[in-house]
C-alpha cells in the first residue's frame, strides 16, 4: 500500500485516507463503492516502462506498484496472467478494421478473468489476518476465489445460486471450499454474503462491495497495453453483468495515462444480454444508475446475469467517459457465438466470452468500426464451465457428428459423403 493514498466515493465524492475505510462509504450503505486512488508522482520516480521490461515475473505481480498490497506480503503460488492476446488478421478482414486481437482469459488457472481479483482478495485477508474469505457468485468468482484459497491453505466459504453451472460447483467442491447454494438469484446470494461476513466477522471478496476487485480486474488493461507494445487499441470489447470487469478495465487504463505509458484511452464497449440488460437499458435511457430499481434477469450466459449491477457506477463511467456503448444480444446470438468463435479462432468460450463476439459481430454489422481501427475483444472465461450452454449451441446450430462400426468400408461411406 507504499503507493495508496486512500479512496473516493464513486456517489459523493467523500474521500478517505488508506486507514479509514474496510469496503464502502458509509453514507450510502452498501452501494457506496469507493475507487483506490494512488500518488501517481511518486509511482512514476520508482517504476518505469524500462523497470518492468527487466521483471522477469511475468504475472499480475509484476505491476506491484500500481496495486494496492503491502511490498512484503506474500502473494498465492498459482500464476495469475499474463494470458494470449492473439492477433486476428483474417478476421480483421473481414470485419473491415485494422487490427483485430482476442484476449484469452479463460488460460487463467481456474479458467475465468475472475482469477485477477481473486487474486488480490486473497492477499488482502491475508494482510488482515482474516480466517474466513467468503464471497457470492454466479460460479467464476466463487472458483477463483476457492483455487486461489486452496493455493495457500485459506479456509473460505462460498453462496452459489442453486442455478449455478454444474461444472462450477464441481469446481468448488474440488477446491476444498465450503459451498453454500442459495435457493433465489444472485443477487439474493450476494446480499445473503454480506450479512453473512458482517455477523461472523469474514472478509469479504464480493464484486462491487469491496473496491480492491476493480484494482486486481484492471492488471488486464495492463497486459493488453504491455503486449501491444504500449499502443493502446481503439476500442475493447468486454461482457458486462454485475459491472465490475468493464469498470476495472477502464481503472487500468486511467492508470497507464496517468503515467504517461499510452497515449489515448481506447473507447469502451460493454456487451449485455437481452435478459440481463440493466447497464444497457440505463445508459440508452439515460437513467439515474443510483435509484433505477433491479430487473429481472434471465440469460443462458450466467457469468453476466445481474438483476442489480453491484459495480454500476463504475460501468456506466466507463462508457460514458471513453464515449462507448452499451450493446445487447440474445442467448441466441450469444450460442450461435460459442462455436463461431472456435471454429474461427480455437479459443471455446462460455456463453459470457462468446457475447462479447457476439456483440462485436453486430457492431460490424451496425457499422460502428472504421477501416483503421484497431479492436481488442476480451473472452472472460473457458467454455469448459459450461458444457450443457455448448451442447445447446451444437443443436441450435445443426453440427453434425458421425458413429461408424470400425470397418474401413463403412468409413468410406462417411468419406464418400464429407467429400473428403
Amino acid at each position: 500500500m507504499k503507493y495508496v493514498t486512500g479512496a473516493k466515493c464513486v456517489i459523493c465524492g467523500k474521500f478517505f485516507k488508506k486507514d479509514q475505510f474496510e469496503y464502502i462509504c458509509p453514507d450510502h450503505g452498501n452501494e457506496g463503492i469507493l475507487d483506490i486512488k494512488y500518488d501517481y508522482d511518486s509511482i512514476k520516480k520508482d517504476f518505469t516502462k524500462h523497470c518492468l521490461a527487466n521483471n522477469k515475473d511475468q504475472s499480475v505481480w509484476r505491476y506491484g506498484p500500481l496495486l494496492p498490497v503491502n511490498e512484503d506480503s506474500p502473494v498465492p503460488r498459482l500464476s495469475v496472467g499474463p494470458t494470449p492476446l492473439y492477433h486476428l488478421e483474417k478476421l480483421a478482414t473481414r470485419l473491415g478494421i485494422k487490427d483485430l486481437y482476442l484476449k484469452d482469459d479463460g488460460r487463467l488457472p481456474t479458467a475465468s478473468f475472475k482469477d485477477r481479483a481473486s487474486a488480490i482478495a486473497v492477499v488482502k485477508a491475508w494482510e488482515k489476518r482474516a480466517k474466513v474469505i467468503t464471497t457470492a457468485s454466479t460460479g467464476n468468482a466463487a472458483a477463483a476465489l476457492s483455487g486461489l484459497c486452496a493455493s495457500v491453505g485459506q479456509e473460505n466459504v462460498i453462496f452459489v445460486p442453486v442455478s449455478a453451472p454444474k461444472a462450477k460447483i464441481a469446481q468448488l467442491l474440488m477446491f476444498g471450499s465450503k459451498v453454500i447454494l442459495v435457493n433465489g438469484t444472485y443477487d439474493d446470494a450476494f446480499d445473503l454474503c454480506l450479512k453473512v461476513a458482517k455477523e461472523y466477522g469474514w472478509y469479504n471478496r464480493n464484486t462491487g462491495y469491496n473496491p480492491y476487485m476493480s484494482e486486481g480486474k484492471k492488471t488486464c488493461s495492463f497486459e493488453i497495453c504491455e503486449q501491444l507494445k504500449w499502443k493502446a487499441p481503439d476500442t475493447i470489447f468486454v461482457s458486462v453483468g454485475d459491472g465490475c470487469i468493464i469498470g476495472g478495465i477502464h481503472k487500468g487504463l486511467k492508470d497507464l495515462l496517468e503515467m504517461g505509458w499510452i497515449d489515448i484511452m481506447p473507447r469502451l464497449v460493454g456487451i449485455q444480454a437481452e435478459g440481463s440488460s440493466y447497464m444497457y437499458q440505463a445508459w440508452k435511457n439515460n437513467e439515474d444508475i443510483i435509484t433505477k430499481p433491479a430487473v429481472v434477469a434471465e440469460t443462458i450466459a450466467d457469468s453476466i446475469s445481474a438483476g442489480l449491477p453491484r459495480d454500476r457506477v463504475k460501468a456506466l463511467d466507463a462508457v460514458n467517459k471513453t464515449k462507448g456503448e452499451f450493446i445487447t444480444v440474445s442467448d441466441e446470438e450469444i450460442l450461435k457465438a460459442i462455436p463461431d468463435l472456435a471454429g474461427k479462432t480455437g479459443v471455446f468460450a462460455e456463453p459470457a466470452g462468446a457475447a462479447t463476439w457476439a456483440g462485436v459481430l453486430k457492431a460490424a454489422e451496425t457499422g460502428m468500426f472504421s477501416c483503421d481501427e484497431s479492436v481488442v475483444v476480451i473472452n472472460t472465461g473457458s467454455g469448459l464451465k459450461d458444457i450443457n450452454s455448448a451442447m445447446k449451441s451444437v443443436e441450435l446450430t445443426n453440427m453434425q457428428y458421425f458413429k461408424v462400426e470400425p470397418s474401413i468400408d463403412k468409413f468410406r461411406i462417411i468419406a464418400s459423403y464429407l467429400k473428403l
